[in-house]
């Protein structure tokens, strides 16, 4: 099959190569998916640079956990029923050496879902890890129905999938930007509200909310702490699953007196119901009319090491996919 891998961290044109290599057939309880699109996150480029400093996990490693195609083959013990089906894939890449970058890869069945005809192989590729994380961070606090849910960034991939299941969940959605061309990004994605940061932006949430929020969903954990504790009502939670610093400081004693409650969230460690849940939460909101992610970008296999450039340093707002 025709793959992209890379056998040493760095630079997407100094690592990264196209070639050919064995196909890959699946063993016990997984699924081989003919490869459609290959999504693009922060954090495949992330492992790609070392940016957490953990090396390579293996000699060889077929980047990219998020994908969509069609499964062509199955193992034993997977129901028959799944040949032949379009299907979106996550986690192909987590604690395993080889992600979507290919013509072909293997996953365990309980990572992937159907894909709804109506929705693009493309969509299908984006939906793994930000829809899992964004469904995870609006829930793990407890039911949001009625609630007041802030999601940090709610025009980023995380975000906007977060604005959709919060407000299909029964919440009253409030959702920062960070330019004023990200609004109607978080508007149609179903925010109620939109807030712009940066100056007096506590001012302009007490003002969305006077009596404060419930919880917050936060892309920038050490940027905002100190706003989100003095926003929240007592007894509210954080759900933060990405920060801007490795090392935040944090407001204790404001946080102590307002009983206050945080989770952190790594998508890799979800439990299989958590990841289930979430992917069918994904798949309702796309069969109820759901737009999901604008693509920005589309290219070839050959052009990979373009592609994570472009996620490193945007062109344009959205995401990337490669086509294979």
């Amino acid at each position: 099959m025709r793959a992209a891998w890379y056998e040493k961290q760095g630079t997407a044109r100094e690592v990264l190569i196209v070639g050919q290599m064995p196909d890959p057939h699946p063993g016990p309880g997984e699924v081989r998916i003919r490869v459609a699109a290959s999504g693009i996150n922060p954090g495949d480029v992330k492992k790609r640079q070392d940016a957490f400093r953990y090396g390579m996990a293996f000699p060889r490693v077929i980047p990219h956990s998020d994908g969509a195609g069609q499964v062509d083959q199955v193992g034993d013990g997977v129901d028959s029923r799944w040949l032949g089906r379009r299907v979106w894939c996550h986690g192909a890449q987590s604690y395993r050496p080889f992600g979507t970058a290919a013509e072909f890869t293997v996953v365990p069945v309980e990572r992937i879902a159907p894909l709804l005809e109506r929705v693009s192989m493309e969509q299908g590729a984006c939906l793994g890890i930000p829809g899992i994380t964004a469904h995870r961070a609006v829930h793990v606090g407890g039911p949001v129905q009625e609630r007041i849910v802030l999601i940090q960034g709610a025009a980023g991939a995380v975000g906007l999938c977060a604005v959709q299941l919060a407000r299909r969940a029964g919440a009253h959605v409030i959702g920062t930007v960070r330019t004023s061309s990200d609004e109607p990004i978080a508007r149609r994605a179903g925010a109620h509200e939109v807030v712009l940061a940066g100056e007096e932006v506590e001012a302009k949430m007490k003002r969305a909310a006077p009596a404060g929020v419930d919880h917050i969903v936060e892309v920038a954990f050490g940027a905002n702490i100190e706003a989100d504790v003095d926003v929240l009502k007592p007894r509210g939670s954080i759900a933060a699953y990405a920060t801007d610093r490795a090392l935040p400081p944090i407001p204790f004693w404001p946080m102590v007196f307002k009983n206050l409650r945080l989770f952190f969230l790594g998508s890799d460690d979800f439990t299989s119901e958590e990841k289930r849940s979430a992917a069918e939460a994904l798949n309702q909101a796309l069969e109820a009319g759901w737009s999901g992610f604008e693509i920005a970008e589309r290219l070839p296999l050959s052009e990979i090491a373009l592609a994570h450039e472009l996620v490193e340093h945007p062109r344009r707002p959205g995401r990337v996919v490669v086509v294979v």
